[in-house]
């Protein structure tokens, strides 16, 4: 499963409690959680001094997934489609593409970023 970065950001934040307990129980399942370098940069882009250490935890916590070629045409290709139709960014396109080329679902609370026909959502 990969998470979009608005769900890391509500774990870290702890404010919707449905989300944060379905967290938890991942994390005591044994389930394995992955991220991008995208998730990575949003999440640094974002971090407040005061969770930086969490932000610390929760990264690694999770298996960081690589971006490569393949990834990147993937991500072009639906920013070509889906763009000006849906708002898809670039973000959101590496994500996509990312969980397409390795078989995972994602999980995000904006499904209208991801109106891709080739994604399972978690």
């Amino acid at each position: 499963m990969l998470p979009d970065s608005d769900v890391l950001i509500e774990i870290l934040r702890d404010r919707d409690e449905a989300l944060v307990t379905r967290w938890k129980q991942l994390a005591g399942g044994g389930d394995v959680v992955f991220c991008t370098p995208v998730n990575i940069a949003e999440l640094w882009h974002g971090v407040r001094k005061s969770e930086e250490s969490a932000v610390l935890r929760l990264l690694e916590s999770l298996l960081c997934l690589p971006t490569d070629a393949e990834i990147g045409r993937r991500a072009g290709t639906y920013l070509q489609r889906h763009r000006a139709s849906h708002g898809t960014e670039l973000a959101d396109a590496l994500i996509a593409a990312t969980a397409a080329v390795h078989g995972c679902a994602v999980w995000t609370r904006n499904r209208k970023h991801y109106p891709l026909k080739d994604i399972s959502f978690f």
